[in-house]
């Protein structure tokens, strides 16, 4: 159905629709509080390309930043003061949605230094770090979904603390982040954890995959490789979530949902368009399933709100169709093993030099604000 209030219907068929962005200005100026208001947004997630720009623009820090030069604080911890202190105000904004949706909804994400990527011990430290300080039930703490990012997430749901398992490209890494998140349920069950107070997403990127996938696509050149431009990312998300449904429908999922366990839900991630010659709503419009979360920069979500048209269910049963398109891609000689370990490489390397940008920031405004 097209709809005269498109996020409406995107609502009505059960995807939970989240803002890909945060900002002190976002919450002084009141523009968060009205697209919760008015476009259906009941959750946000943040990354440190999000904060670095942030911080790179306008005064809305500069009160604060002053307060923490005057006290002598190192750049470590005024960018950690600074961020929790958006994301718990954030968590705050959110907390009457969070009760309304039984904690289903209402969630503020916030990442651990991606620089800690490839080290578990010290990712898992610093999730439970980040909760305690935000302290927050409506928190989730990222948790970049690498192969040492695994026994993190773990080990950090053991604890009882909520999890947004980001950078996730393969179907494969998926099914390792699913059965992450089933284990540290299991052991934070053995710990006497409430089980219904955890939640977790796992954020299945989309965009990119299209991205690099048309890139070996066009050094091809053939007719048969343009055919198939623009296929890859949606198909592999439809077997991203038929992955999701085996998963969730078998006994060892059932025997923690009467244990009083919440399924990790699928959130499609990085969902703007990056060519122009697809539409813009794409990410939005074909990716529509019950249970789902799809997080938006503003832009896609303004884009949705003015023209997305919504026909319900666009991803169950498609898994067979997806395959095909894999088929093909194969039959090319795309490497798809290749393009997921160059998305999650590139991935890590973006968010660390936006923490590097965002660290180099605070140092010289702390710098201008002391002298």
């Amino acid at each position: 159905m097209t709809n005269n209030d498109p996020l409406a219907a995107l609502s009505a068929a059960g995807v939970s629709i989240w803002l890909d962005d945060l900002s002190r200005e976002r919450l002084n100026s009141g523009n968060l509080a009205s697209l919760i208001r008015d476009k259906h947004v009941v959750g946000v997630t943040t990354n440190p390309t999000i904060f670095a720009t942030a911080l790179s623009k306008g005064s809305a820090y500069d009160e604060q930043i002053r307060e923490l030069a005057a006290r002598g604080a190192s750049t470590h911890d005024a960018v950690r003061e600074i961020t929790t202190t958006d994301v718990r105000n954030a968590c705050d904004l959110f907390r009457e949605t969070f009760e309304a949706t039984g904690g289903v909804d209402g969630r503020v994400s916030i990442e651990v230094d991606p620089r800690l990527a490839h080290d578990s011990e010290r990712t898992a430290a610093e999730a439970l770090d980040l909760w305690k300080t935000v302290d927050r039930p409506n928190l989730l703490v990222k948790i970049p979904g690498t192969v040492e990012g695994l026994p993190a997430i773990t080990k950090t749901l053991a604890e009882g603390v909520s999890v947004n398992v980001t950078l996730i490209f393969s179907v494969q890494r998926y099914r390792e982040v699913m059965d992450a998140y089933l284990t540290g349920l299991e052991q934070a069950r053995e710990r006497g954890h409430d089980l219904s107070s955890i939640s977790s997403v796992a954020s299945f990127f989309v965009s990119r995959v299209d991205s690099e996938v048309d890139k070996r696509l066009d050094a091809l050149g053939t007719p048969e490789a343009r055919a198939v431009r623009g296929q890859a990312a949606v198909a592999n998300a439809q077997l991203a979530y038929a992955a999701y449904q085996e998963v969730f429908s078998s006994d060892r999922w059932k025997a923690l949902e009467r244990a009083g366990a919440k399924p990790q839900r699928p959130l499609w991630a990085s969902t703007g368009v990056k060519d122009p010659n697809y539409p813009d709503t794409r990410y939005v419009v074909d990716l529509v399933v019950a249970g789902t979360v799809n997080t938006m920069p503003e832009k896609t979500l303004e884009a949705a709100a003015d023209h997305a048209e919504v026909h319900g269910d666009a991803v169950t049963g498609k898994a067979d169709q997806a395959r095909q398109v894999f088929q093909t891609l194969e039959g090319l000689g795309i490497d798809l093993d290749d393009v997921y370990a160059v998305l999650e490489r590139e991935g890590v390397e973006k968010f660390e030099k936006s923490w590097a940008e965002l660290l180099d920031t605070v140092t010289q405004q702390l710098a201008g604000a002391g002298s």
